[in-house]
């Protein structure tokens, strides 16, 4: 394995943009997600994308809550989802999704939401509705019924990441919790082959494995980032460097490492424990402007 360090990323040097570009040269985002109970989580991964850099921003989430996204997000266009009365999105709200996914340059399903049956009808029509290039980014909620949409999620060109932690990924391939943190790597691959994706598996030591079975490994997560919504960041990170035009395996090794020292910084200055999600994006735009300084 190869470890995912600052002198790595410099071979794997992000998309250029110069100055004077618009925004549309940052591709443009979709982010679907969100319920009654978790209407944050969404919020947290759209931040995440746009201090990664993408340069437009939408989000689809039920429509009761869509209004106070927008407040929240001022940045998003927001779309508002037909909702089951459990406050999830409705299975017809893959319908709806059809214009929104065919512009964005890269996709992310998943954060904050509930309902199985629902998940998979809007995964399955979304990714028909979507460019043969658009990427797409899966995260928990979506990740429950993947295997469900297995013929849906390849197109040649297309980039496809999953993240998920160690229970996800135990309910993704049917084995206990124990058996993936026990060879978390070998379930990785394990995933990577039978999805053809790029795994990020998420942990104290998160790795990083391609469908031929190639992988990397981050070691120096910091314990402030096992704290509610931390996955969401690092998910609309990932999913903001794909908008961008970065490869899936370089989105994802450089969202790991963005995320992981956003993390170690804020703990170097308010100490390890008691950090918060939200803090997270903050740190993102200083971070990766300085990696990239070192390519």
């Amino acid at each position: 394995m190869t470890p995912i360090t600052a002198e790595l990323l410099r071979t794997l040097p992000l998309p250029q943009h110069e100055e004077g570009d618009n925004k549309e040269g940052r591709g443009q985002i979709l982010i679907v997600g969100g319920c009654l109970a978790v209407p944050g989580a969404i919020l947290l991964s759209a931040t995440g994308a746009m201090r990664a850099g993408a340069g437009k921003l939408q989000i689809a989430t039920c429509c009761s809550i869509a209004p106070h996204l927008g407040l929240a997000i001022p940045e998003a266009m927001v779309i508002g989802l037909p909702e089951t009365e459990e406050g999830g999105i409705a299975p017809n709200a893959g319908e709806v999704l059809g214009k929104p996914a065919s512009r964005a340059a890269a996709i992310l399903i998943g954060p904050g939401m509930m309902g199985s049956e629902s998940t998979a009808a809007v995964v399955a029509e979304v990714m028909q509705a979507a460019g043969g290039q658009t990427g797409f980014v899966f995260d928990a909620g979506a990740l429950g019924r993947l295997q469900e949409c297995r013929d849906q999620l390849h197109h040649p060109g297309r980039a496809l990441i999953i993240t998920p932690h160690a229970g996800e990924m135990a309910n993704l391939l049917d084995v206990s919790r124990e058996a993936v943190a026990a060879d978390p790597l070998a379930h990785a691959r394990q995933a990577a082959s039978h999805l053809r994706c790029t795994v990020v598996l998420k942990g104290g030591t998160t790795h990083v494995v391609e469908p031929d079975g190639t992988a990397w490994v981050y070691k120096g997560g910091t314990i402030g980032l096992a704290t509610s919504g931390s996955g969401d960041v690092l998910a609309g990170i990932i999913a903001g460097l794909l908008a961008r035009g970065a490869p899936a395996i370089r989105a994802a090794i450089w969202g790991v490492y963005l995320h992981a020292e956003a993390g170690s910084r804020l703990t170097q200055r308010l100490g390890g424990i008691g950090l918060l999600a939200r803090e997270l994006s903050g740190e993102i735009p200083v971070v990766m402007a300085e990696t990239a300084a070192l390519s």
